[in-house]
């Protein structure tokens, strides 16, 4: 059995998949951008805002479906520059306390609507 997570409070998505399914135990949450959910627009102001924003849209989405950071279990990060993995990590670090999840963080050649940045995630209730 699937359950389809979809909040307002995070970007609708921009193609045919969910803001996030839950089945089991398991939230996989799809790759989220730097697009502000309540204006539309992507931010564009420098990789540390792109950042925030793309938590705050994972934030939401994971609220939505009743959990939260410390529920992650693996994170994947997509990068179109390295070098900007340190200010990324700096943000990503913010929204965790403790029992850090697994992740990677890989550069890509370019991602959707030309953003720097995209992260998803897997959860357990």
């Amino acid at each position: 059995m699937m359950t389809i997570v979809n909040t307002n409070n995070a970007p609708a998505p921009i193609g045919p998949y969910s803001q996030a399914t839950i089945a089991g135990n398991f939230v996989f949450v799809s790759g989220q951008i730097p697009l502000n959910p309540a204006t539309g627009e992507l931010v564009t102001t420098g990789i540390t805002d792109e950042a925030k924003m793309v938590m705050e849209n994972l934030k939401a989405i994971l609220t939505e479906a009743g959990i939260g950071f410390e529920n992650i279990v693996k994170t994947s990060i997509f990068l179109t520059d390295m070098g900007n993995f340190s200010q990324v990590n700096e943000v990503y670090g913010t929204y965790f306390t403790s029992n850090f999840p697994a992740r990677e963080t890989v550069q890509v050649s370019a991602l959707p609507k030309g953003v720097n940045v995209e992260i998803s995630v897997i959860a357990v209730k």
